[in-house]
């Protein structure tokens, strides 16, 4: 089967993560997919295929005789779409010989359009997938998963000698927990890459150090007619918070490396409010900078309007995974040899967010990201084409391969 026509399946499951459930997996819709995989996976001869309470799903391919002492080389992928947008009756549309220009989805009319996304010009005459427009496609990362278990499919039928390679699909990365129960010593590989990227070619090794914040701000409430010198409006001051952080410094102006504040959400009243914010920098200097405003904010307002009226609570959420590839950089450039192989360019790009990876480096397993071919992830505007996916799932291929080479034996 090929990757797009399991992508195909996959994305008919509704599999939406709850950030606010509690539970673990968030959503139990998640099982479903889990499911699936885990029959798929013996259906292809896959070893030690299981699922756990969480709905993380194990499996592995044993060596080659002879390719034992090579190292034990993993691909991760997540199972749930983001919350963003829907991920229910998802109803794909497959465009063949795309002409490369405005494609209007059909449910909703909404255009996805060339002078928003410029690379849908490079795409002309591929096989594009996309949405009917009614919800996201659910690419990320069901075609991470797709082109995962076709490698998988490739090697079981071919006589290509490899090292043992290990198969993790998980939960919950869009809501931040994809990584809570992830068992790496069970998973049993040395080295991992998550295929959770964008571009077919693209591979990701440095990521936002991120940070959660929350503002608490107590006001004192007496009668406008009689309020001089006495009242505190709680709104108010959530405001002047806010004017006290640079207005460049958001996402709407920051690319690249750079960091940002963003407020994500904010509700009061003159007695009390709330502002929301998450952190996030390339650099851990900076990173360190960026909190120490934030309880200098606090600190300040304090001084004002008297000690109590703000509160902070600070949160990292994860870290730059850098610091744990650069010792293990022969992913990178075993990854970058394996692009080039099947014809690609090489893209490396820092991450302007999160992902599993980055936690499951720092829990003893150096995890790099690696591209699928699908684009405009968590909206209905997401697309993908047959081909990146088809690229994507050979250069998984040409990593299993680098790995069993006589050096590593």
């Amino acid at each position: 089967m090929k990757a797009y026509e399991r992508l195909l399946k996959y994305v008919k499951i509704h599999t939406t993560s709850d950030e606010n459930s509690g539970t673990h997996p968030s959503s139990k819709c998640q099982f479903e997919l889990a499911n699936l995989l885990v029959s798929e996976m013996n259906d292809l001869g896959i070893s030690k295929v299981r699922v756990d309470e969480h709905a993380y799903v194990y499996g592995e391919i044993p060596a080659t005789k002879g390719y034992e002492n090579c190292p034990s080389i993993g691909f991760i992928a997540h199972m749930d779409t983001s919350p963003d947008a829907s991920g229910e009756n998802v109803n794909p549309q497959i465009i063949e010989n795309y002409n490369g220009e405005d494609v209007v989805l059909p449910a909703t009319k909404d255009i996805l359009s060339v002078k928003v996304f410029p690379h849908l010009s490079e795409l002309k005459g591929r096989t594009l997938i996309t949405t009917d427009g009614s919800t996201l496609l659910g690419a990320d990362d069901k075609a991470g998963i797709a082109e995962i278990m076709t490698a998988c499919e490739i090697l079981l039928t071919s006589d290509i000698p490899h090292g043992k390679i290990c198969i993790g699909f998980t939960p919950d990365e869009e809501v931040g927990e994809g990584a809570d129960f992830f068992n790496v010593k069970e998973f049993g590989a040395d080295f991992a890459y998550t295929v959770d990227g964008s571009r077919e070619g693209e591979i990701e090794y440095e990521n936002f150090n991120a940070a959660a914040c929350k503002f608490e701000v107590r006001g004192v409430s007496v009668h406008p007619g009689s309020s001089k010198n006495t009242m505190v409006n709680a709104a108010l001051v959530a405001f002047e918070i806010n004017s006290m952080l640079p207005s460049g410094e958001i996402p709407r102006h920051t690319k690249g490396y750079e960091g940002f504040y963003h407020l994500t959400d904010m509700s009061g009243d003159v007695t009390n409010a709330t502002l929301s914010y998450i952190i996030r920098d390339h650099s851990a200097t900076m990173f360190e900078a960026r909190k120490e405003t934030l309880k200098h904010i606090a600190d300040l307002m304090n001084e004002k309007y008297g000690e109590g009226t703000v509160s902070i609570l600070l949160k990292d959420n994860y870290r730059n995974m850098l610091e744990m590839i650069e010792p293990n950089f022969h992913l990178i450039e075993n990854a970058r040899e394996a692009i080039q192989k099947v014809g690609l360019t090489p893209i490396t790009t820092p991450i302007r967010g999160g992902t599993d990876g980055a936690r499951l480096s720092f829990m003893g397993l150096p995890c790099p990201n690696l591209g699928t071919g699908g684009f405009a992830f968590h909206g209905n505007l997401e697309h993908i084409t047959v081909e990146g996916m088809e690229l994507s799932t050979l250069v998984l291929i040409e990593i299993m391969k680098l790995y069993s080479k006589e050096d590593y034996k």
